[in-house]
């Protein structure tokens, strides 16, 4: 008996599907049991992923890179060859090495691919790498089994494309490096894949966001011994005058025999820091990065 698969739908190595693509994209990004939908950007904006990204691609963007020839005693630098310019210096016209692969990290660590196109002369000679956005691109196999990519552009980010739409390049025309994957030829994205460690990390810092947007006050009920013809009204008039932070520690007036009764649980009873703390230990982990580096 075969058991399905709990990553979803998995292909054959002759039949790679980029993990954005198709049905199976429902499984990566998307709502997180926390209740947070999770994506390349929404993550980002949490301090804990940003920092490991940027901890991650700057230490691979900042390494030595040179290229080298094999020789019978060794290997030896070679600073002529062609590739040592764009490499080394400027892979275009328009950022230095560093930026190039500072971009190409950050895009493995996020969508798990990082993508570039390979800009040729008439005779094959490699005149510049630009860049490509990896969840714009589709890798599958023609009827031949031969692998071919496909860039949905829909925007000014790389300029070798002349028209909007699907471009299809050929392998030797893409620079890919695949991130950790079940084929071998196209990674997963490590936000995906731990999406309910990123949600809660969402929802715990729109918790505290919450909590002191309303002036530092768990949620409760106001209790008044008749009948309220208006309840909106006086729910808004207490907003107004009590809710947010500016209006934090003013002192409440009731009247009418009306009570205040808290129902909402203090973040100190919620653990809040504990879990805020827990949840960029979970972020550190998912990158590899020691918890105090990661803030």
């Amino acid at each position: 008996m075969k058991l399905p698969s709990i990553f979803g739908t998995r292909g054959a190595r002759d039949k790679p599907k980029d993990s954005y693509g198709g049905s199976a994209y429902s499984f990566f990004f998307g709502r997180s049991t926390s209740g947070k939908n999770v994506n390349e950007r929404t993550a980002m904006q949490t301090t804990a992923v940003y920092s490991c990204v940027r901890i991650l691609a700057e230490a691979v963007a900042s390494l030595p890179i040179h290229v080298y020839r094999y020789t019978d005693t060794g290997k030896e630098r070679v600073y002529d060859h062609p590739l040592y310019y764009l490499l080394h210096d400027e892979p275009n016209p328009e950022m230095t090495s560093f930026v190039f692969r500072e971009t190409l990290m950050s895009h493995l660590l996020i969508w798990g691919n990082a993508y570039a196109q390979v800009i040729r002369d008439g005779s094959g000679r490699v005149l510049s790498l630009y860049p490509l956005l990896p969840d714009k691109m589709e890798v599958d196999r023609d009827g031949h089994g031969r692998l071919f990519y496909t860039y949905t552009r829909n925007t000014d980010e790389n300029p070798n494309f002349s028209e909007y739409g699907r471009v299809r390049l050929k392998p030797e025309d893409v620079l890919h490096i695949p991130g950790l994957g079940f084929d071998g030829l196209v990674g997963y994205s490590p936000i995906a894949m731990a999406k309910n460690a990123v949600g809660m990390t969402i929802a715990c810092e729109e918790y505290g966001a919450s909590f002191f947007e309303n002036g530092a006050t768990p949620g409760g009920v106001l209790e008044h011994p008749g009948v309220l013809k208006d309840p909106a009204k006086v729910r808004e008039s207490w907003h107004s005058v009590y809710g947010g932070s500016k209006n934090a520690g003013k002192v409440a007036v009731l009247e009418e025999g009306m009570k205040y009764q808290q129902i909402g649980i203090p973040p100190e009873e919620a653990q809040f820091l504990e879990t805020r703390k827990f949840q960029i230990d979970e972020i550190a982990r998912l990158y590899r990065i020691p918890p105090h580096m990661a803030g």
